[in-house]
């Protein structure tokens, strides 16, 4: 059975309208549009079952849309299999009233702060609110601190460690939180690892909560003005940002609530160390990595001249080496179980725990 000629001639005005967007709220049968003016709607009037009508509906969008009733699978398949999602493309996708196509949009590259807002309005979504601010241009405009905002309320809520660490993440860059609220989240967060995580990954440049610099040694400073990346990253260590960063991975790692936070701080740590293994991750387990370190920096060029011009930097360079090689070879062999989790994932994982915090303790004693 067709659509009502009623439902499909208030349709097609619509549309004929040129809407920015459109969402089909199927719980109240009612078919929205976004236009330059506001928001324009049709009370759908279905005369067969509901999931049948919406299918109608949607087909004769398509058709306006697309051309063809049918297309909007394979039209979005082709675009997003050989990377076409042009502007033009994407603003297209935020008029076929789909969930599938929103998402393929604020997912694009080439997504612009405009869209954003049509899209936005389409669906609002955190995961729809994550991938648009991975966007820098939506990020730096007016759509990002509304975004950022959106995150912001919607932690609490959260249950997923991943959606969690990269929620906060995202709403740290610069100019989407004032210091206010950032210091609000830096507090709401101390008890809840998956949130420090996200500052992890935001880097240590303006860490909330600081430690005491330690002293630097003045050959180690000479090294840093030449541009040495180990030397320059073992002083922003000595500071207090570097400090407080140290002290919170300590936080973490002193009592990991599961897999995901632990995998996520060892990614972190081996991003922040990166200097020390220009070669990348080791892929080696606890045993092989300590060695490793121990070796360094005697098996090292680099290493060697930093020992040599800095003979008391030797304990913490073996501590950044260690640290720069940690992943998922330390929790490989101690546990096979992905879903093992707290107390029991922290007694199993205890000596790789141990071993993380011991190096730690030495490059903030």
């Amino acid at each position: 059975m067709d659509l009502s000629h009623e439902d499909s001639l208030r349709l097609h005005v619509l549309l004929a309208g040129q809407p920015l967007a459109i969402r089909i709220d199927e719980g109240r049968m009612r078919v929205r549009g976004l236009t330059e003016r506001g928001e324009s709607s049709v009370q759908l009037n279905p005369n067969t079952a509901p999931e049948r009508y919406l299918r109608q509906v949607r087909e004769l969008i398509s058709g306006h849309v697309l051309g063809s009733p049918g297309g909007y699978p394979v039209y979005l398949s082709r675009w997003t299999r050989l990377g076409q999602m042009r502007d033009e493309s994407l603003a297209q996708l935020l008029l076929l009233g789909e969930p599938e196509a929103v998402v393929a949009a604020v997912g694009s590259p080439g997504l612009t702060d405009e869209l954003a807002r049509r899209a936005w309005w389409a669906m609002e979504d955190a995961g729809n609110a994550r991938r648009m601010l991975a966007n820098v241009r939506v990020r730096d405009g007016r759509m990002g601190p509304i975004l950022a905002e959106y995150l912001l309320q919607y932690l609490p809520f959260e249950t997923d460690s991943e959606a969690m660490m990269e929620s906060v993440r995202l709403i740290l860059q610069p100019g989407l939180l004032d210091d206010e609220r950032r210091r609000d989240l830096w507090t709401r967060a101390a008890h809840k690892p998956a949130w420090l995580v996200g500052f992890l990954r935001a880097g240590f440049d303006d860490w909330p909560e600081v430690g005491p610099a330690r002293p630097v040694p003045e050959s180690l400073r000479s090294l840093a003005a030449d541009a040495d990346p180990v030397a320059r990253l073992l002083e922003r260590l000595h500071t207090p940002a570097g400090q407080g960063y140290l002290k919170t991975v300590a936080r973490i790692l002193d009592k990991p609530p599961n897999q995901d936070v632990l995998l996520a701080v060892l990614d972190c740590l081996r991003t922040t160390f990166a200097p020390v293994r220009p070669e990348g991750d080791p892929d080696l387990g606890l045993d092989a990595l300590s060695r490793d370190a121990e070796d360094f920096p005697s098996a090292d060029p680099r290493g060697l001249e930093l020992a040599r011009v800095c003979p008391d930097c030797r304990a913490e360079l073996q501590a950044m080496r260690f640290l720069s090689g940690v992943g998922y070879a330390l929790i490989r062999p101690l546990l096979s179980d992905p879903t093992t989790q707290g107390t029991l994932m922290r007694r199993k994982l205890a000596p790789v725990l141990d071993a993380l915090l011991n190096r730690i303790d030495g490059l903030t004693r």
